[in-house]
């Protein structure tokens, strides 16, 4: 099992070549979330399909396909039972986890907490709410 799961706001650091990110993420056992696929593919998807940048359809696509080239080199974790009964149990003792634009944030963390992960993101605010979660954010 990982050690490290980086969060997606870590995954974009490394898709626009953060050299502190990249040297901390090469010397690691890291791997990411099926949530973060879920998130990039929705933010560039969003992107893509807006009006306003169809003249930038070449950089959009090809940031696009970066980004596939990189979930194709990297261990992606799915979100199993056990993160299912761990966020369960996190929405039910934490009610302040609830809201809406934690979602994906708390499921990140389930499956980081059901295999004993550490997180790597900048988001403090919102991943250090999760009891017992381990966070390290790699650009400090």
């Amino acid at each position: 099992m990982p050690r490290y799961i980086l969060d997606t706001d870590h995954v974009s650091l490394i898709l626009c070549n953060h050299p502190q990110v990249i040297a901390q993420a090469n010397r690691q056992e890291i791997a990411i979330t099926i949530i973060t696929v879920q998130e990039l593919f929705n933010g560039w998807i969003s992107r893509i399909n807006n009006p306003s940048l169809v003249h930038n359809l070449p950089t959009l696509y090809g940031k696009l396909w970066t980004t596939v080239k990189y979930l194709q080199a990297i261990e992606v974790l799915d979100f199993t039972p056990e993160a299912d009964t761990c966020l369960k149990k996190l929405l039910k003792d934490n009610l302040p986890l609830r809201k809406n634009r934690l979602q994906k944030d708390m499921r990140i963390a389930a499956i980081a907490l059901s295999i004993n992960a550490t997180i790597v993101t900048r988001n403090q605010r919102d991943f250090s709410q999760v009891p017992k979660l381990l966070i390290e954010d790699w650009t400090q």
